[in-house]
C-alpha cells in the first residue's frame, strides 16, 4: 500500500508530519492492506495560517482498491489532529459498509 501525503502552502510538510499520516493510514485501513493500492492524503488550511477560525483545518483522504471505484471522504476540524483523525475514521466506516455490500450480493 503506497499512501502520499500532499500539503498545500500553509502546513509544513515534515517528515514527522508524514510519518504520523502513514501510521494513521495504515491502522485506519490496515485490515484491508492486501486490496488497498493506494492511498493519498492532502492537508489544507482553508483560511491560512494568518486568519484563524473555526472548522479551517481540512484533511481529505481517498483511496484506491483493485477493481473498485474510488473513495473519497473529507473532515474539516479545528486542529490537523482532529482533521486526520475524522477522515481516518471515516474512510474505515466507508470500506467497511463498501465490502459489507459486496459481502451481502
Amino acid at each position: 500500500m503506497i499512501v502520499q501525503v500532499h500539503t498545500d502552502p500553509n502546513i509544513e510538510s515534515s517528515p514527522a508530519l508524514t510519518a504520523t499520516v502513514e501510521a494513521l493510514v495504515a491502522s485506519a485501513v490496515g485490515r484491508f492492506g492486501d486490496r488497498v493500492s493506494r492511498v493519498q492524503v492532502h492537508l489544507g488550511d482553508e483560511n491560512s495560517s494568518h486568519k484563524g477560525g473555526g472548522n479551517d483545518k481540512r484533511c481529505m483522504m481517498e483511496l484506491r482498491m483493485d477493481g473498485r471505484p474510488p473513495i473519497a471522504v473529507v473532515q474539516q476540524a479545528a486542529t490537523l489532529d482532529q482533521a486526520m483523525n475524522g477522515a481516518a475514521d471515516k474512510l474505515e466506516r466507508s470500506i467497511d459498509s463498501m465490502l459489507g455490500r459486496l459481502n451481502d450480493r
